[in-house]
């Protein structure tokens, strides 16, 4: 046929429309799999909104759910013309005349992206394309997709074919209504009635040319061109939007000139009352699966997938229940403290005088203020001090009050949280996850996203790196001043360590019982025997992933961990040596139940059995060792039922900033942190602020619900016996003691200068 025709120019031309005709065709009907699924007629006609993800328990029930709260469908007359002429001038100026594809607009992007000035040629109804259906996912890829050229070939035709088809069904009011209601403004926010809410405290047919402009805007690239973090370049963005609107007749002159004179004005005082069900673990599950979510093109919100997690429903409620029983009565206790002083101090104890205009600074609107009153401090002071309604958080439920900026900077300084994360080593799963006393008014994830000093809990790597390199549990050091000489940068430094109450018995002790007393001169010098980087590679080597820093006093906490690498590290101990990823999601099915995937126990050996074994000898020292630092849990009879065992490690940083626990059972491993989000609020005294009568009652709490309950999962019992031949010597019985003092616990004082009688068993000092 194509031989008839003479004129070959012409016969090219036939044969290339008779190709392209082709190629689309095979593009609709996905021939052979090879370009993937295409929206079909029925699709345009009900477009179905993003479906929400599920959230489950280990025990299968719901836990929580992933949708776009924030989506509020409006009509056509509810928008402002502001934001239609603000759309159409800046994204697709020739929207009123095409069909859905723009072909000389596609034709001269490309031609201005050649010559350097890089602009997208895509129509408003392609963009809706791609925010209804999402051709370009993984899910409707074919095997097209793995050639890179020829791959966004088909996704630009796919796109093409798709806009044609809304342009057939919906008019053009229609089809700026649909955009409006489908785009994204950022922070899980979907359509412009979230974002004239969120940003202007207006609704849609409010906004002025400026507002609109800025909202337009802000589409190039919703995190460039945030107003609330980027206002300088969001006000630059904005102008050019106005400069578009008057240059197509949107605008005249002189109000274009107006309004690019004018602030960005933003009204952040909107509250959107839906909760969306959020909370720590669901917050956590997101940022847990970011990465398989990227990879395997799937968003949570969207796509209907249904999250199985490891998280135990009973344990959780046992832990929330002792976080609130506990945190409320610390929280009283904090408040008793410091009556009406400020608790922000120093290392000296001094008020620090500029607190409350640092976390002023903090704030996201202050750069916000600066800009619109140039720097006036007396007119952004004002802003801070001006009284609004607003609900608190308090230990007996939300309060209405009347506050302003600095009275709930002050407030809120003032509470303290907590970070709680339970682990079973056997399977890697995680059990129990607590990421702070409430999240709708601290939503920061305590578990893994904040680190703190670890204190004493960081000691117990010190110990191990002794006992992994040629040192028994039963090797004495003295408990005496210890001076070691050190370079920091270049420079020659002395550390000189003193213990938690100041004084030296001169005693020699065992590992044991140095490490269950929490002796500070002991572990210096088990530190310095063994070398600080060792210390700091071992720690490593179980799971902490945070840098450290080589210096002698890493082993006393000194540098900053979360409650996770904590966790995970001390489950290398009860998991025989063998360090392991924690599991939070088991697995993940599409809304049919159809497996996407699995996920299993990864672990790695990084110490022998018999070292994991004697380290679980150790924690035991806690208890069973004179002056052990974990004694207070003898308060809660229901622990100790069935000759029960628990090992564990109290930490306090300096000046009692930050308490914790590390509580092991024969099952579970335990973190607990407690202290205030700022470092500057802290208790005063030993008595108070320890970790042993800070995080350690929440576990105490929590295991009493656990073993009370007979349908948890789990009981008392003795720890494992020996994982395997234990060749190094741990039967050193420590003398029995009349009188001690335990550097970070509240067990009874002990006078540990008279010595008086051997402890009838291995290890076990006179504790009833």
């Amino acid at each position: 046929m194509f031989k008839r025709i003479h004129n070959k120019y012409l016969r090219y031309l036939t044969i290339f429309v008779y190709f392209v005709i082709i190629f689309f065709c095979a593009i609709e009907l996905n021939f052979l799999w090879l370009f993937g699924y295409t929206p079909d007629m029925q699709d345009i006609k009900q477009p179905s909104l993003a479906v929400g993800s599920q959230v489950y328990y280990s025990d299968g029930k719901l836990l929580g759910q992933y949708y776009h709260e924030n989506r509020s469908p409006i009509e056509y007359k509810d928008l402002s013309p502001n934001l239609v002429h603000a759309l159409v001038a800046t994204e697709d100026v020739r929207f009123y005349k095409h069909g859905g594809v723009d072909f000389y607009g596609f034709l001269t992007s490309m031609v201005s992206t050649a010559t350097g000035d890089k602009r997208g040629g895509s129509t408003i109804t392609q963009q809706l394309a791609k925010n209804l259906f999402s051709t370009r996912k993984k899910k409707s890829q074919g095997l097209f997709s793995h050639i890179p050229l020829l791959r966004t070939i088909v996704f630009k035709c796919k796109e093409w074919i798709t806009a044609y088809k809304i342009e057939h069904v919906y008019n053009k009011n229609e089809i700026l209504t649909l955009y409006f209601n489908t785009v994204p403004f950022g922070n899980n926010s979907f359509g412009i009635r979230t974002a004239t809410l969120k940003f202007f405290n207006k609704e849609p047919n409010e906004v002025n040319p400026a507002e609109a402009a800025t909202l337009v805007g802000m589409l190039k690239a919703t995190s460039t061109y945030n107003p609330i973090n980027n206002p300088d370049k969001s006000l630059e963005r904005r102008n050019t939007v106005l400069g578009q609107m008057e240059k197509y007749g949107y605008l005249s002159k002189a109000d274009h000139d107006l309004y690019i004179q004018k602030p960005i004005g933003l009204d952040l005082s909107h509250v959107d009352k839906d909760s969306n069900g959020d909370s720590y673990i669901r917050q956590a599950v997101e940022r847990w699966l970011k990465k398989w979510c990227t990879d395997n093109d799937y968003d949570l919100y969207e796509d209907g997938l249904k999250i199985y997690t490891t998280i135990d429903s009973r344990l959780q409620k046992y832990a929330e229940e002792a976080v609130a029983e506990k945190m409320k009565m610390l929280q009283k206790r904090f408040n008793n403290l410091w009556g009406n002083k400020n608790p922000w101090r120093d290392s000296k104890g001094n008020e620090i005088p500029d607190f409350v205009l640092k976390n002023e600074q903090k704030l996201p609107i202050y750069d916000m203020l600066n800009v619109k009153y140039k720097g006036d401090t007396t007119q952004i002071q004002a802003y801070f001090k001006k009284p609004k309604r607003m609900k608190v958080f308090t230990w007996n439920g939300e309060k209405d009050t009347t506050f302003s900026t600095i009275d709930s900077i002050k407030y809120y300084a003032r509470i303290l949280n907590t970070g709680m994360m339970t682990l079973e080593p056997s399977s890697g799963k995680i059990k129990v996850w607590v990421g702070g006393i409430n999240h709708k008014y601290f939503n920061y994830d305590h578990v893994n996203q904040s680190k703190r000093q670890a204190g004493s809990t960081f000691k117990p790597f010190a110990y191990l790196t002794a006992l992994d390199n040629g040192f028994t549990p039963c090797d004495k050091f003295t408990d005496k001043p210890v001076s070691i000489k050190y370079k920091d940068g270049g420079k020659e430094q002395v550390w000189e360590p003193n213990n938690a109450d100041f004084k030296f018995t001169y005693n020699e002790m065992s590992l044991r019982w140095a490490m269950g007393k929490s002796v500070n001169s002991v572990t210096a010098q088990v530190t310095e025997a063994v070398g600080w980087d060792k210390v700091v590679e071992y720690a490593h080597k179980c799971g902490i992933e945070s840098p450290l820093k080589a210096v002698p006093s890493v082993s006393l906490g000194s540098n900053d961990v979360s409650v996770y690498e904590m966790v995970r590290a001390y489950s290398t101990f009860l998991n025989k040596g063998e360090k392991l990823d924690p599991i939070l999601v088991t697995k993940i099915t599409d809304q049919d139940g159809n497996i996407l995937q699995e996920f299993g126990l990864k672990t790695e050996r990084v110490i022998s059995e018999e070292v994991a074994w004697l380290m679980l000898y150790m924690f035991r020292g806690g208890m069973e060792e004179p002056g052990g630092t974990s004694q207070a849990l003898w308060e809660y009879n229901d622990l100790w039922k069935n000759d029960n065992q628990i090992g564990g490690k109290t930490g306090t940083s300096s000046d009692y900033v930050d308490g914790w626990y590390m509580g092991i059972t024969k099952d579970l491993v335990t973190g607990i942190w407690v202290g205030a989000d700022d470092r500057s609020v802290h208790f005063t005294t030993s008595e108070t602020g320890e970790g042993s009568h800070t995080a350690l009652p929440i576990f105490g709490s929590f295991m009493e619900r656990v073993y009370d309950d007979p349908n948890s999962g789990y009981t008392w019992g003795h720890f494992p016996k020996p994982f395997t031949k234990i060749t190094k010597n741990y039967d050193c019985p420590t003398p029995r003691l009349r009188d001690t003092t335990a550097t970070d616990s509240l067990s009874m004082p002990i006078d540990s200068t008279n010595i008086l009688e051997p402890a009838a068993s291995q290890g076990v000092g006179t504790l009833p």
